[in-house]
């Protein structure tokens, strides 16, 4: 019988897959763009973890597959992201009591219960702004790469403000920045600021308690995050792959499944 258990997480624009032993240790992790069929490339990062670890399928106890796509991808259970999400951060962080997860098309603020019980989420999924694409737009209209954009907004001396709510009125703004020859670090830091400042408001209808815990793939922007503490005024806990959390919550309720 198999002892490791399964977490996919099948996102808008990104696929994550966790692999978890037993004790709930980390066995494996692998991402990649879910493209045309998240299904086949969570198919492919399921056999590279597998084969990295000298296992094959009949290792698999369970599999728990969460996210955008799940239900696309044949597993024991489905079970919704903010469920997932909470699982993986009170693993991660006992003490969390609200998580701000912002993914690719998506933006959610999740207010936690002690034992990572979910209270209530406020989720923005109609507007990219706030999100990782207006990022990933921004940085086209700045010809940066999206992973330079923290460090170019650390350099910045006064953040040019970008007040447009449409992702697409927004990058008529930057471009106006760029015609006035405002300085590119100043620009980005706007970006971000106008980020975190969507992103923030969003606390208003969950509340905001301590810990916050910052996760999706943006958390890796240093740029935003700093904006986030400070439309926030508080500290920001961040895991050390906060694009995976999902996929960690969705592999440790596998391991549930047969308990």
């Amino acid at each position: 019988m198999g002892q490791y258990f399964l977490g996919v997480d099948i996102g808008s624009l990104t696929t994550k897959v966790v692999l978890v032993d037993g004790n709930c240790k980390l066995v494996g992790r692998a991402t990649g763009r879910s493209g045309y069929s998240g299904r086949e490339v969570a198919k492919r990062l399921i056999a590279e973890i597998l084969s990295q670890n000298g296992l094959d399928e009949k290792d698999l106890a369970a599999t728990v597959a969460t996210g955008y796509g799940r239900v696309t991808f044949p597993a024991e259970r489905e079970i919704s992201e903010i469920t997932c999400q909470a699982k993986g951060i009170a693993h991660l962080f006992s003490a969390a009591r609200t998580v701000i997860d912002i993914g690719g098309q998506d933006s959610k603020v999740i207010k936690l219960l002690p034992g990572g019980k979910v209270a209530d989420f406020a989720m923005n999924d109609k507007c990219a702004a706030g999100t990782g694409r207006f990022l990933e737009v921004m940085a086209g209209a700045l010809e940066v790469r999206v992973n330079d954009l923290g460090d170019l907004a650390a350099d910045s001396k006064e953040c040019c403000a970008i007040s447009s709510i449409c992702t697409v009125f927004a990058e008529s703004e930057i471009i106006s920045h760029i015609s006035a020859g405002k300085p590119k670090p100043d620009i980005v830091a706007g970006v971000c600021d106008s980020v975190a400042s969507r992103v923030a408001s969003m606390t208003s209808r969950t509340g905001l308690e301590p810990e916050v815990v910052f996760t999706g793939g943006v958390a890796r922007n240093s740029g935003v995050a700093s904006a986030l503490e400070k439309h926030l005024g508080c500290r920001l806990l961040l895991p050390p792959e906060p694009e995976i959390t999902a996929a960690l919550g969705a592999a440790l309720f596998a391991r549930e499944i047969n308990q």
